[in-house]
């Protein structure tokens, strides 16, 4: 009995420490297992703290903010531009079926090697590129849309309307159906058509109606896209602020640009010029961020006057404060 009774409480002993061994073996493994949840819980919380989605926004610089230079070095300027960190342009010259002198393919490939784009161009669309007799494109207009097709731009963008188009109300929506045309023509080739305003389109009335207001109005926002030009429609009287509120989601495209009075001109009717980002009285901020939430995509910086600075130091300083503004 007795040796039965030791032998059982060896056994017990044996057996509680067997079970006592057993269950800090599992609670190790499952305090090991928690524990790489919880890491790999925390690594994928600090992913989605600190890695960003990148943007969807495209920012790039308009050629015609230095102009001169792209006159006479074009390849120069643009290495100068993609050195301080711009990745996108938007021509304003094509001639004779060139960019810049360049064929659309050789353009395309000098931006290239430059880590550049061009999503972007402006062309005007005029009233002699419209055979009315034939209710067709001259081969003219045709051949600037397949060179912009060429050179991987996204948007023909036309930046004029000549001022025999809009003398009266039915003229001007005639050739705003030419403008839902031209939609259609880029549409085929995998592009856009848009419409950017100076300041005309907002002084001017047609039949009681500001321009600007009737060519929204008589354009189809899925054909004809808009660019905002934030700083022209100042002389105007108007505040670029106030057109993105009352046209949410029309501007597909901005040209980012700020405005000061210029000196010596305070009482002429177009006393505004641009200046450099966040300098001037454009709440250019508020006015692309209210752009992008509503829509916006591709960002256009442009200076045509520079204060007596120099237009590549004044470009910098553009990309320096669009940057600072998470763009």
């Amino acid at each position: 009995m007795n040796g039965w009774l030791c032998g059982s409480k060896k056994f017990i002993f044996q057996f509680t420490n067997l079970k006592t061994l057993f269950f800090m073996i599992q609670s190790r493994r499952t305090f090991l297992k928690n524990s790489g949840l919880a890491l790999a819980g925390a690594s994928l919380a600090s992913q989605s703290l600190f890695s960003f989605p990148k943007s969807t926004q495209l920012l790039g610089i308009q050629l015609y903010t230095v102009r001169d230079a792209m006159g006479k070095d074009p390849l120069g300027s643009l290495k100068k531009l993609s050195a301080m960190g711009y990745q996108n342009v938007e021509h304003a010259w094509y001639r004779d079926r060139k960019f810049y002198g360049y064929a659309p393919a050789e353009f395309k490939k000098i931006l290239a090697d430059l880590g550049m784009k061009m999503p972007s161009g402006h062309t005007v669309l005029a009233k002699n590129h419209w055979d009315e007799s034939k209710k067709d494109f001259t081969d003219a207009w045709k051949y600037t849309v397949e060179d912009a097709a060429t050179a991987g731009q996204q948007y023909v963008v036309s930046p004029w309307l000549d001022e025999t188009l809009y003398q009266t109300e039915d003229s001007l929506k005639h050739f705003m159906d030419v403008f839902n045309k031209c939609g259609e023509l880029c549409k085929k080739s995998g592009m856009k058509f848009g419409y950017h305003n100076h300041h005309f389109e907002f002084a001017k009335k047609v039949n009681g109606k500001i321009l600007y207001d009737l060519i929204l109005d008589n354009t189809d926002k899925n054909l004809v896209v808009q660019q905002l030009d934030t700083g022209n429609l100042f002389n105007a009287g108007v505040k670029a602020i106030d057109i993105v509120k009352k046209f949410p989601g029309r501007f597909e495209l901005m040209h980012v640009k700020d405005e000061i009075v210029a000196k010596g001109k305070e009482h002429e009717e177009e006393k505004y010029e641009s200046a450099i980002l966040g300098q001037g009285i454009a709440q250019i901020k508020e006015v692309i961020d209210l752009g992008k939430a509503a829509g916006t995509k591709i960002f256009i910086v442009e200076q045509e006057a520079y204060q007596g600075k120099d237009p590549f130091d004044c470009s910098k300083e553009d990309i320096d404060a669009m940057k600072k503004w998470g763009y």
